[in-house]
């Protein structure tokens, strides 16, 4: 039997769809087309070079591409707040897609508002043209096309943390310090706007991590009740949060690009957190903390804490302990599929605080528990080139990886007494 692996992209549902190929059960990932959105991300049928093993195919990843279903119309820009440099480059790329491209263009509100802006006349006109948001107030989920990036990683990471359900194509311009997940130069961006418009662009699904915080509020104060004003100021929940009245507990569910960090916080104390894999437990960090990370992330604090690093393609979860007091503990990899939670051990001496991407940190206490899983909402990041070329190029210009001096020849190689030296 052939199997086609479909990945559609039009901010419906990601389903996970099972096969029977002779026996054997395979899972693939489809997203049904909605022909009232703009783009889709197709895998067409398996080609004849793919790899056979027994009854199942390895998709080659250059099979992923980008096709608009209707040419886009809406696009998304986002620039690092509070760096002049990236002025400029900001008004130059309204101008080019208000101008020349007749495109409707959406920025952050505190952005349009900057005074740099304000009192240049000259981009006057193009600035009551834009269309402003304010995070947390406004939604604009459903009528994005494009999203263009003009900053370092930080501002993929913010987009992502936009769009808590299906994300448009995002492309990120390298104007920050770092830039692994920003694979364009702005000094050709007319050339490759113009190229992703057209379509047929190479795409990385960079997938997410849906995760839920569940706070035990009875069991902490003894209360009964809270307002939705008291908890949003105590936690810091965004508008998806909301009180289970039966079980007294409050529900926040976030969408996570890089990693979810638990750590010790203020604490010096070791940290002392239960890891549960699908309801069984499967250890208890003790330690500075633990991360838990896609394969995007692999590349970032987890990278620094000790883990592999792991192209963003790999369905898998990764889960690194932060300094460990152990000789022993091992950073590990896990499948998409499974279901981690972590709460604090019964004899833990002090609370943990969580993050999510860098941001939204809260205290978590005893009863309470964070559930992680794969999201079915990725992030469709447009490649310069290709996925498998655009991460090695980013592993050896942000992280030097494996540079080293080269080995010199032997100057008589037939002389194999002297190699010992």
């Amino acid at each position: 039997m052939r199997l086609t692996a479909t990945f559609v992209s039009t901010r419906t549902e990601f389903k996970a769809k099972s096969l029977n190929c002779k026996g054997k059960l395979i899972t693939s990932f489809v997203i049904p087309v909605n022909s009232d959105k703009s783009f889709s991300f197709c895998r067409a049928d398996l080609p004849k070079e793919s790899l056979v093993m027994s009854n199942w195919h390895i998709q080659d990843p250059a099979s992923q591409r980008l096709t608009w279903n209707k040419p886009p119309v809406n696009v998304l820009v986002i620039r690092k707040i509070r760096d002049e440099s990236l002025v400029e480059p900001f008004k130059e790329l309204c101008r080019f897609l208000v101008e020349e491209k007749q495109m409707m263009v959406y920025v952050e509100r505190r952005v349009a508002d900057d005074a740099t802006l304000s009192k240049d006349e000259a981009f006057g006109s193009i600035r009551n043209q834009l269309c402003t948001f304010r995070e947390g107030y406004d939604d604009i989920s459903d009528c994005i096309d494009l999203i263009i990036c003009l900053g370092g990683d930080g501002t993929l990471l913010y987009a992502s943390s936009l769009f808590q359900g299906s994300v448009p194509p995002v492309m990120a311009f390298h104007l920050g310090s770092l830039g692994f997940l920003t694979p364009f130069k702005f000094e050709s961006y007319k050339t490759e706007v113009a190229k992703v418009f057209e379509g047929n662009a190479a795409i990385t699904l960079r997938s997410r991590l849906k995760v839920k915080v569940v706070k035990d509020m009875l069991q902490r104060t003894g209360q009964q009740s809270y307002s939705r004003e008291q908890q949003h100021e105590q936690n810091g929940l965004l508008p998806h949060g909301h009180t289970n009245s039966e079980a007294g507990k409050v529900t926040l569910q976030l969408q996570v690009l890089n990693e979810v960090v638990v750590d010790r916080g203020p604490s010096s104390y070791l940290s002392n957190v239960d890891l549960y894999l699908d309801g069984r437990l499967i250890t208890s960090v003790q330690g500075d903390g633990v991360i838990v990370s896609t394969p995007t992330g692999s590349t970032a604090y987890a990278a620094a804490a000790g883990a592999s690093m792991i192209h963003p393609n790999v369905p898998a979860i990764m889960v690194t302990p932060i300094c460990p007091h152990s000789l022993s503990f091992r950073p590990i990899v896990v499948p998409a599929g499974v279901e981690l939670m972590i709460t604090l051990s019964p004899d833990a001496r002090n609370t943990a605080w969580v993050s999510f991407d860098g941001r939204k940190r809260q205290e978590i206490q005893h009863g309470d528990c964070i559930k992680i899983t794969t999201s079915c909402y990725p992030v469709p990041s447009i490649c310069c080139h290709d996925l498998v070329y655009d991460w090695f190029e980013s592993l050896a210009q942000c992280l030097h990886w494996n540079v080293r001096k080269r080995q010199a020849r032997l100057a008589d190689v037939s002389d194999s007494s002297d190699t010992e030296n």
